[in-house]
């Protein structure tokens, strides 16, 4: 049985090149809610906010469409400056914003099995035709409450994002599914941003 612990760097399996697993640090998590939050988080927080269900908006920070008036916008720099200014213009409007940042944890799929490993544990259809870059969707992975993001990069294809109390579950979960084929630890990596493709 492999290591599983996600700070460490290493090469499992018959073909480690297969698949590329890493924690990714997000600097900040801030859950955005409200009817009027897209306008005051265009001015504020850096990014638009998506209205189109399961879709996501800029890269770094990225707004991630989490249900009705509630969206996820994650970085890769630390800022108070920016919810501090989200609350100020807010103060009178049907919008929140509140930190979320110690909450959550990140994983990033890469290489050329990552769609197999993730849908090993997750029933959601990640068919490229279906499930783009740019999508988000809520699911579960091995019974666990999840984020899936398709990051669209050549290196990073997927993060998935968990309560930082299921994190362990979650990653155990995925390297178990990535042992089929062989795969590799990278260190930690900051949030890799979403690409946008025609």
């Amino acid at each position: 049985m492999a290591d599983h612990r996600p700070g460490t760097p290493g090469r499992h399996g018959r073909d480690p090149s297969a698949v590329t697993l890493a924690e990714v640090r997000i600097a900040h998590a801030w859950n955005v809610m409200g009817r009027a939050a897209p306008g005051i988080a265009r001015d504020t927080l850096g990014v638009g906010l998506p209205v189109v269900p399961n879709t996501t908006a800029g890269s770094d920070p990225a707004a991630v469409w989490i249900g009705p008036a509630s969206w996820l916008v994650i970085g890769a720099q630390a800022a108070t400056a920016p919810v501090d200014a989200f609350r100020a213009a807010a103060a009178d409007e049907d919008a929140v914003v509140f930190d979320v940042s110690a909450s959550r944890v990140a994983f990033a799929l890469g290489g050329p099995q990552a769609r197999a490993v993730l849908a090993a544990g997750c029933p959601l259809d990640l068919h490229p035709r279906v499930f783009a870059a740019g999508s988000c969707a809520q699911s579960v992975h091995d019974r666990v409450n999840v984020i899936v993001v398709n990051a669209g990069h050549d290196d990073v294809d997927f993060v998935v994002l968990a309560a930082r109390s299921f994190g362990r579950d979650v990653w155990h979960g995925l390297c178990r599914a990535a042992e089929e084929f062989g795969y590799a630890v990278a260190p930690p990596r900051p949030w890799p941003g979403i690409a946008r493709r025609g």
